[in-house]
């Protein structure tokens, strides 16, 4: 079923930064049936240097005037999670379908309201959780449901990076670690993907206790956080997730244990997983990324929005990881 009347997707994006330079917005004019009309962003001189150099035909330094343009019919929230129940609420009251950065907002009720706003327009929400898309996530799925690890006992997440990982030392403005605006810090920024994957290939999580502190005293957000949890279906988790570690010890490991094997990978690594099983022994499985990271689960979220194909990533399931991380960072 269709949600909108238009034949193909006219985006306007909200907050044209770093994400969308490779990871997003081009994927816009390479999917079949959508195209990228207008970005917005306050400040006019990056605003005109991101559209001349990406041929975006408008540009604007006011959101409610891109929210407004008749010419764009679905809108992406690429902001900080700050500004997104703001103008996701914006967006439904003008009808218009909303797909938003994760995560999808800084708590759990805050994902609640865009939910409701959306609803009561009658307008979709999409949140952008692309590795529910990308292709060896999809097989780690697939090998559940098929019954390569036997029974899914429990999973284990291990998470260490260093103080100062090497994607913030440029930033000037590191809002990642600022609870006001994020939600929490790397924790909200970077776990969001893998409990979010996790609700994916093995259901909502139930049940969750959790412990957060901050040890290195840097900024204020929590730099070490442990927890445990329950899904639906029985199965148990835990994680860590240290963000001072030493370079040594840094890692990032998911662990998914069954009765007959085990599935392990990495989160933010290339495209490969491991399946080490009593029924089909040891194999490494490695499978090509898109250059733009987000295009499948946006080839996904046009067809929706076309009524041929579904989205995987919507905002009941993403609000179930705010969900999770809420009870966690209590």
């Amino acid at each position: 079923m269709k949600k909108i009347e238009d034949n193909e997707v006219r985006w306007g994006i909200l907050g044209v930064g770093d994400v969308c330079e490779l990871k997003s917005a081009p994927a816009m004019n390479l999917v079949e049936n959508s195209r990228l009309v207008a970005v917005m962003r306050r400040n006019e001189e990056k605003v005109k240097d991101y559209a001349r150099r990406h041929h975006v035909p408008k540009w604007y330094t006011d959101a409610d005037e891109l929210i407004n343009d008749p010419e764009v019919n679905a809108i992406y929230i690429a902001t900080p999670p700050h500004v997104h129940k703001e103008l996701t609420l914006k967006v439904a009251a003008a009808g218009k379908p909303v797909y938003v950065e994760k995560p999808m907002a800084r708590t759990y009720e805050e994902c609640n309201e865009m939910m409701a706003a959306c609803e009561a327009a009658g307008v979709p929400l999409y949140v952008a959780y692309y590795r529910r898309t990308l292709p060896h996530f999809v097989k780690i799925k697939e090998l559940i449901a098929a019954g390569a690890i036997g029974d899914v006992r429990y999973v284990n997440i291990q998470m260490n990076q260093v103080l100062r990982p090497d994607i913030v030392r440029n930033l000037a403005n590191n809002w990642r670690v600022d609870p006001e605006v994020a939600g929490g810090g790397y924790f909200y920024d970077l776990a969001s993907h893998q409990l979010d994957f996790l609700d994916f290939a093995l259901g909502p999580i139930k049940k969750v206790k959790g412990f957060k502190t901050n040890q290195a005293g840097i900024y204020e957000a929590e730099d070490l956080v442990l927890a445990t949890f329950e899904f639906e279906s029985g199965v148990l988790g835990s994680g860590n997730w240290c963000f001072t570690s030493s370079k040594v010890s840094e890692i990032d490991s998911t662990i998914i244990y069954g009765s007959k094997g085990q599935i392990s990978y990495e989160t933010f690594g290339n495209g490969q997983l491991i399946l080490d099983s009593e029924i089909e022994g040891k194999k490494v499985f490695e499978f090509d990324l898109p250059k733009h990271i987000q295009s499948i689960l946006i080839q996904d979220i046009v067809g929706d929005m076309l009524g041929i194909a579904s989205s995987p990533s919507i905002g009941k399931s993403a609000a179930r990881t705010n969900w999770v991380m809420d009870q966690i960072d209590r």
